[in-house]
């Protein structure tokens, strides 16, 4: 394989001088250009060539933007104007990884928020449930994040878990899922809590699965951690989703390819492939930690489309970041008919998106196209003491549905 990692490094090399693999395309959502080619009456391979011609994006990276494109509007033909995403942040993980730059807390630090923040967010899933009753929205989805949301104990995921079934009409649910990112966070007790209330989709992301690599991250768990928490998963009825990063800190390509073919064994229903995004604030960026080249980052990418696609795995959603190895992007792909309703729905903006908890970012969005956000606080006591922010996101629900009557008569 080195002769041909070789002669690949070096095309990525030169085509890097040369420009990004992504051309003049530079913004978060790919994908949107290509899906208004394809409303605009373009075929597939017209609008690849579009892509590939006009916005001097690789042939490669255009037909991915194409399909995921496909992806989409896809689904968007099932949605209607109600339709809603509700989002659930929990900012609170084990320890923080090196390369992160999320809101999220140590809960060993942080034990003592856990408490007061949990009573802040019981009281806000209410008065947003409030909110989304009134307006005749249809949650179609609900997605646990962080954080990550299994730091918390079973019984405070069920109290949650709880709450949203009371104060929500989740008849119309397509889609449960909780982010159980670190795999030493899983236990039966929890998985247990997380089917008796319908979440259907677990995710486990290991990241790496080198020893070497989870220490370089700041990661606490081993490779070994990962097999168990897979076979407790697989033990459920639930669908098993997995994340791992290409470009992360003591890696190459030959090991960021053991990982993957460790993850295929495991045959989940979705495999996200991250590329490593150098992020303000995060521990890589302050200490200069050393990384894999853009180039070798480009190899990683390039063979994981090649085993996935072989192996049966299809791209459904893009998306790309500020700062990313390489100029890159992440690329969620899955086996077929396994598509991730809110990871399509959050990515091309295709319905509202209401969010509870720490650090959520509520996105209203309009069948015109209009989109406007509201922010809850970061920090899990900022979240806890800033109530005014609440009842703004409330009332900007409202204003953005142009409700009348009633409006502004919930508030915290």
């Amino acid at each position: 394989m080195k002769q041909k990692d070789d002669e690949a490094k070096t095309g990525y090399q030169n085509k890097l001088l040369d420009q990004s693999v992504w051309g003049t395309l530079t913004g978060i959502r790919p994908a949107k250009v290509a899906a208004k080619l394809l409303c605009a009456g373009n075929s597939a391979q017209n609008s690849i060539e579009i892509l590939s011609t006009e916005y001097n994006v690789s042939p490669e990276r255009a037909e991915l933007c194409v399909h995921t494109a496909q992806k989409a509007l896809a689904l968007k033909s099932t949605l209607t104007p109600n339709d809603a995403a509700l989002y659930v942040g929990i900012p609170f993980c084990p320890t923080r990884c090196a390369y992160c730059s999320f809101v999220s807390n140590d809960v060993e630090r942080s034990y003592h928020l856990i408490e007061p923040f949990l009573e802040t967010l019981l009281k806000e899933i209410v008065n947003t449930a409030e909110v989304a009753g009134i307006l005749g929205l249809n949650i179609n989805s609900i997605y646990f994040g962080g954080g990550t949301p299994t730091a918390l104990s079973a019984e405070s995921l069920d109290s949650i878990m709880q709450a949203l079934a009371d104060a929500f009409d989740i008849e119309k649910l397509r889609e449960y899922t909780i982010e159980a990112g670190r795999p030493d966070t899983i236990t039966e007790q929890k998985l247990e809590v997380m089917s008796r209330h319908g979440a259907k989709r677990i995710s486990i992301n290991p990241q790496s699965m080198s020893a070497k690599v989870l220490a370089a991250i700041g990661r606490k768990h081993s490779p070994e951690d990962v097999y168990k928490a897979v076979s407790l998963v697989k033990q459920t009825d639930a669908l098993l989703n997995m994340d791992i990063i290409a470009g992360l800190p003591c890696d190459d390509v030959d090991g960021f390819c053991k990982t993957l073919e460790t993850v295929l064994n495991f045959k989940p229903e979705n495999i996200t492939v991250h590329t490593l995004a150098l992020k303000k604030g995060s521990r890589i960026m302050l200490d200069g930690t050393a990384i894999p080249s853009g180039a070798d980052v480009g190899i990683m990418l390039s063979h994981a489309s090649h085993m996935l696609r072989g192996g049966g795995y299809e791209p459904y959603y893009v998306y790309r970041q500020k700062y990313i190895s390489g100029g890159f992007e992440n690329t969620g792909y899955c086996l077929p008919g396994h598509e991730g309703i809110y990871n399509i729905c959050m990515m091309e903006e295709l319905c509202t998106v209401l969010a509870v908890g720490g650090g959520g970012v509520t996105k209203l969005v309009s069948g015109d196209g209009r989109i406007e956000r509201a922010f809850n606080a970061k920090y899990p006591r900022e979240y806890i003491m800033r109530s005014d922010k609440m009842e703004h996101k409330l009332k900007k629900i409202q204003e953005f549905y142009h409700l009348k009557g009633e409006q502004y008569a919930i508030s915290i």
